[in-house]
Formats: C-alpha cells, structure tokens, sequence
C-alpha cells in the first residue's frame, strides 16, 4: 500500500471519528443539557482538536492523495466535504480504496 494512501486513511479515520463524537455530543446537548454541562470542557476540546489541528491536516492528506494518483478534482472536493458531514469520510475512505486498489490492498 502506498504511504500516501496509508496517511489518507488514518486521517480519514481521526477525523471521521472525532466528527461523530462531536455530532453525538451536540444531539446530547438537545435531549438533556444537565448532561451537557458535565461535557463541555471535552466538547471544547474536542471541537478545537477537530476544526483547528486535524482537518486541516486531513486537507493535506486529501490534496496529497489527489496529486500522487492523479484523481480528478471533484474527488477532492467531496473529500474535503466529508470533513463536515458526520460517518461520510468512512464511506469515502472505502470508495477511494475500491477506487485505488481494485483487488485489494497489497501486502507489505
């Protein structure tokens, strides 16, 4: 497997999982905010750790991927949006592996 590819999905991952925790705190935030107030401090800390340190590093990984394979543009930009909808940079990481490695991934 390529090293580029390898960066790109362990980003996809970080920042897919960080997203849905975010995603699953803020539906807390709106069933019961007693809760809520016991979590913000982990809110902020993730919500900061997402949005300021790993998206934009997963922007890199993206552009990365888009130039070392030579995909089309549009491949980056749906990449670049599932940094903002939550469990798509899983489903993407998936379609770019079938995309990438169509008999699978190559062993070390």
């Amino acid at each position: 497997m390529n090293a580029t590819f390898r960066r790109y999905r362990v980003m996809s991952f970080v920042t897919g999982t960080t997203l849905l925790v975010l995603f699953v705190t803020l539906f807390i935030h709106s069933v019961d905010l007693t809760l809520w107030k016991h979590m913000d401090w982990f809110v902020k800390i993730v919500g900061i750790g997402h949005g300021v340190v790993l998206y934009p590093i997963y922007m890199i990984m993206c552009f990365n991927l888009v130039m070392k394979f030579r995909l089309n543009a549009l491949y980056l930009g749906v990449m670049l949006f599932a940094g903002f909808v939550p469990g798509l940079a899983f489903y993407l990481e998936h379609r770019m592996r079938l995309r990438l490695y169509p008999q699978g991934l190559p062993a070390k």
